[in-house]
């Protein structure tokens, strides 16, 4: 079995942001980081058979990245207008009826998924009854590798019961305090991260969850050991795909690097402050010896 394989199924879509268009999609995102980092990562996507389609899958062959399973149907490439407020934030305006909203899946990723260490998805491409059983499916052919559920709530696609439902079975969650917050129900100060995070992993019956909180840091509940990050000073361009780098350098280290939960989530919050001082969620970057971004 292939120890570094990782599945990452969602949306793939291109980000429309002030300063340009460019590629994106957390699954893909957290796939183009992964891969980075050195492990295989397989995006399980489709793309249109337009322009921006076959754009995309250019871009996988020039970053690397296995395009087997990013699959051509009849529909529009996805897209995304993303507004950025003075902090850096963004918020989405999603096209409907776009291509990653019916994700074929074949044979041979069926075997793929089989041997695979982990399997990455989300919430964005759950919003069709189609993709949601593929999902389920393709969980239950990769029963043997890592559940790794990365929330991403976009209104107004952020039906609760959707997240409750793909919390289950789920080996390790990652979300940030505003989703926290909407999914138990109330507001929550920073001195409350932990006591929060603590009662979403009794609801959710998980064992491993990440908060991301801005500016503020990070936290990590671990095999019932809470961790915390504080950000550090950075000049922020946006924050577009800074979780989803995060999230791949967290799984880099829990898979691969074998690092503690502390120094995993301090390498994590180095690699998205990283991100957020580039434009767009896949910058061009190497690997110190450290395993820490630069370029």
């Amino acid at each position: 079995m292939n120890q570094t394989t990782v599945i990452c199924f969602g949306e793939v879509l291109w980000d429309s942001l002030p300063k340009g268009i460019f590629p994106g999609g957390a699954p893909v995102n957290v796939a183009y980081h992964l891969n980075q980092f050195g492990l295989r990562a397989l995006p399980v996507t489709a793309v249109g058979t337009d322009f921006l389609g076959e754009e995309f899958l250019r871009r996988f062959r020039y970053w690397n990245l296995d395009a087997r399973f990013a699959g051509k149907v009849n529909k529009p490439t996805g897209a995304v207008v993303v507004d950025l407020d003075e902090r850096g934030v963004p918020s989405y305006r999603f096209l409907e009826d776009v291509a990653w909203d019916a994700i074929p899946l074949s044979d041979e990723l069926r075997v793929e998924a089989a041997g695979a260490s982990a399997i990455v998805f989300g919430t964005l491409a759950q919003r069709g009854e189609f993709n949601r059983g593929q999902l389920a499916r393709l969980r239950d052919w990769a029963g043997d590798a890592k559940q790794v559920f990365d929330v991403n709530l976009r209104p107004p696609y952020n039906d609760a019961a959707v997240v409750w439902r793909t919390a289950r079975n789920c080996d390790a969650i990652k979300l940030n305090e505003n989703e926290l917050a909407e999914l138990l129900g109330r507001g929550i100060g920073m001195g409350e991260f932990e006591t929060a995070v603590r009662e979403f992993a009794g609801k959710t019956e998980c064992i491993r969850i990440c908060l991301t909180a801005g500016e503020a840091g990070a936290g990590l509940l671990w095999e019932g050991e809470w961790f915390w990050e504080p950000t550090r000073q950075v000049e922020v361009r946006d924050t577009v795909g800074a979780g989803d780098s995060f999230l791949a350098a967290l799984l880099d280290g829990w898979l691969i690097r074998g690092l503690s939960p502390g120094d995993n989530l301090q390498r994590a919050a180095r690699v998205a402050e990283f991100v957020a001082t580039r434009d767009g969620a896949m910058p061009v970057y190497y690997l110190d010896e450290e395993g820490y971004p630069v370029g």
